[in-house]
This record gives C-alpha cells, structure tokens and sequence, in this order.
C-alpha cells in the first residue's frame, strides 16, 4: 500500500468518526431539547439514524453498541433494537494491506513460513480478519490479522461510547451507566492483545479438556504476535445452520452450549463474555468450535457463591439470602423495595433452572416476554431513583441474556435444572479459588485483584 493509498484510507476513516460525532452531537442536542425544552424527540427515527451512523464505522464501536444491545436496559428500547441490526463482519481489507501486515508481524519471507495463504479473509469483524492458510507440516491453521491502529481506534471509540451514555442519561436514570462503560472499556482494550488471547484460548482448552462436546483451537505461539493470532482452524457450520437439524441434535447442540459456557464459570470462576453467534460452530457431530477468546471474564469466588445463593433465595423465597447475594455481588446496600424490583429480573433469568422437568428456556419462542420483564424492572427502577450495577454483573447479565437467545434459536427442550445442578451440586468456593489460580498460572495470566 502506498503513502498515498495510507493517507487516504485515514482520511476516510477520520471522515467517518466526525460524521458519527456528528449524528450523536445532533441526537444529544435533541434529548436536551425534549428534557428541559418540552421538544418532542422521535426516538425510533433517531436511533435509525444513530445505527446508520456507526454501521459506517470500521471499528469496535460497532462491536461495543451490539454488546450494549444484549444488556438489558444499558440503552432504551428504542436504541437497542436498532444496534442489534449491526453486523459483525465488515468488508475486508485488500490483499496489498493484508501483505503489508504479515510482513509487519512477522518480517519479510513471511509467505515462506506457509505453504498455502488465502488471499481472500474467510471472516472479517470489527477488530480485524481472518485468514486460512496451511503450514508445512500439513496442519490447516487460521490467521487473524489486526486492522491497523486498533488501539487509537479504541480509545475514540470509547469516548464516542462515553457521549452516547452521557446522551442516554440526560432522559432516563433508572441505570447508572458509569460501571457499565468501566467494564465494557477494559473488556474491548483487552481484545486488542492477540498474545492475552493466546493465553486465554489456552485456559479454555484446559478447563474444557474433559468436555467431549466442545473444542477448542491450539495457537500457534512462533507465528503469533500481539496483533497476529495463528491457530488451528476447526471446520464447522453457523449455528443458525445448525439450527435446521432434527430435535434431538438440537438438544444436543444446546447442552454442549451449556457445558460450554458454564462448566468454566462454577468450575473455575471464569466465563466467555461474548455469546455472539459468529463465535462458534458447530460439527456434524453437533459438537461445537468456541473460536474468539478476546473477552474473558474472571470472578472471584464470592461471586459465583452468589450467583448459586441467589438461585436458592428465589427458590426459598429467602429474602435475607437475596441480599447476601446481591451484596457480595457489589450492588451498596440494597433496599428492600431494589431487592424486590432485581428479582423481577433474576425470576426470570432462573426461572428454566426452578423445575425438574424437560422444558424450552422460555415458553415463548420470541424474546418478547423477556422485553416485558425488562420492561417492567426498568419503569420500576426509575421509580426508585436508579441503580448502578456492579462491573462484574454486566457480563454475568450478557451471557446469561445471550446464551438464552442461542437456546431459543435452537428451539431446545432440555431439563436445564439438572444440567444446573449436575454443576453446582457440591460446590466449594475455597476450591474453586484454588483451581482458579492454578489454572490461571498454567498459562501464564494473573489472578485479578
């Protein structure tokens, strides 16, 4: 790629993040309008406009508003139905910037380390894309590139990201958003680090060794750097192809899911925060490829404790359990009437787990009732004044609300209590914490503070 070609492509993209400044100046201006002017906002047509704009967008801006869109109530309605239109894959870079790249990473000759290299990327997102190609020893490897400049990008995003809440917050109190872009921003600066990556698609394979139903890629340390990530390549179908087989595999592709989300969370403390459908596969065998490693959440101990003690409150109706749980969660002194309104929300989250028998994740096959219920928890908590979560529940709350939506893709009917149960059963947080710490040193990351 030329200078020249260089100077243009960041002209472009500059060009784009003023457009976007633009459109969210444009939409803040006008909720300002409506709060303290008595204006009338048409938030449908706005948050059109807001989905167009970072559409445009090749960043993770794009990748940030679909995360806030799984969260329930992170945005109004009206916002998060537009971002969840976004599309992950974006059109790919050229062969000439792909060949500029891998001569950066990994010097010149790097095509001599290959026998194969595609030139077209097989998957392009937000962060960067991903090529196949084939080593000498025959083994079919992918090769995920970094777009350049990812961390700057970034950061721009990121105070894009801060004004769009700034935004939110001038109509609607009823979520505090300061935990929410705390954790969301170290999330995404993580997944600039391709050698973190390295390290967490380790941990995964370690904790799902026993797991038959689940895989996971092995990378490829002397042809990884911290914007490449070379690793094995595991063939496979879309879910929403895999969807289309019999109801027995489908069962079958849920409960793999399910081991393969959870198992590391009661296990070790640990859990994928980005359920997006482009992020696994599935076999012929209904067994399925875990394939992005970026987003990585570790709980302390207490947390998953919590996790299972909110469980039995709902199911006990233990009102003093239930504010156990949430305290050792981080919500500051929950009272009586925030405790009722949570519930609302965790009813439904546990609701499949309460009863022993084979069901669907929830009754209805759209995500209509859960909208309700959010609904429901949003006007309440606005009547109280608002709450601010936690940083460790934002992602708790995305898997859990991601993972459903997966379930009722699937069509599935399991009896997801003993799948529950089968995993917490004789759960021990002195244990847990033990093989979190070693498992976590096994592949060289530190146990958080």
């Amino acid at each position: 790629m030329s200078a020249d070609d260089e100077a243009s492509r960041f002209g472009r993209r500059a060009r784009r993040y003023v457009g976007t400044s633009r459109t969210v100046g444009t939409l803040a201006a006008k909720v300002a309008g409506e709060h303290y002017l008595g204006l009338k906002m048409d938030r449908e047509k706005h948050a059109a406009t807001l989905r167009k704009a970072l559409g445009g967008l090749k960043g993770p801006l794009m990748k940030v508003a679909q995360i806030l869109a799984s969260i329930p109530d992170a945005l109004p309605k009206e916002y998060a139905e537009e971002l969840r239109q976004l599309q992950a894959n974006a059109p790919p870079m050229d062969w000439l910037f792909v060949r500029r790249r891998m001569t950066g990473q990994l010097g010149v000759g790097w095509q001599d380390r290959f026998t194969e290299f595609g030139q077209d990327a097989s998957h392009a997102a937000s962060l960067g894309q991903v090529h196949k190609a084939v080593l000498h020893d025959g083994r079919t490897v992918a090769c995920k590139l970094q777009y350049p400049d990812m961390a700057s990008v970034v950061e721009a995003d990121l105070s894009q990201l801060k004004l769009i809440f700034s935004l939110y917050s001038r109509f609607d109190k009823a979520i505090q958003t300061e935990n929410i872009y705390e954790e969301v921003s170290a999330r995404l600066r993580e997944e600039l680090d391709y050698q973190r990556e390295a390290k967490q698609m380790r941990l995964y394979a370690r904790m799902l060794a026993a797991e038959p139903g689940v895989h996971v890629p092995e990378p490829i340390e002397d042809l990884s750097t911290g914007r490449l990530l070379t690793m094995s390549w595991l063939d496979g179908v879309p879910l929403l192809e895999a969807a289309q087989r019999s109801a027995e595999e489908r069962n079958r592709i849920a409960y793999n899911m399910f081991r393969a989300w959870y198992v590391p969370f009661y296990d070790y403390g640990i859990i994928h925060g980005d359920p997006h459908l482009g992020n696994y596969t599935v076999r012929p065998d209904n067994s399925v490829n875990l394939l992005d490693f970026g987003c990585i959440r570790v709980f302390p101990s207490s947390f998953v404790e919590g996790v299972i003690d909110l469980y039995k409150a709902i199911r006990d109706k233990d009102e003093a359990l239930a504010v156990h749980a949430y305290e050792t969660w981080g919500f500051e002194a929950p009272s009586k009437d925030l405790i009722r309104v949570l519930n609302l929300w965790a009813e439904f989250i546990y609701a499949p787990l309460m009863q022993d028998k084979v069901q669907k994740i929830q009754e209805s096959e759209s995500g209509h009732y859960g909208a309700q219920v959010a609904d429901k928890v949003h006007t309440e908590l606005r009547k109280l004044g608002g709450v601010r979560p936690p940083r460790e529940f934002v992602m708790m709350d995305r898997a859990a609300v991601g993972l459903g939506s997966v379930f009722m893709h699937l069509k599935a009917e399991i009896n997801w209590y003993r799948l529950f149960h089968d995993l917490v059963g004789d759960f021990d947080a002195a244990a847990l914490a033990q093989r979190q710490a070693q498992a976590l040193a096994a592949v060289g990351l530190d146990v958080p503070a």
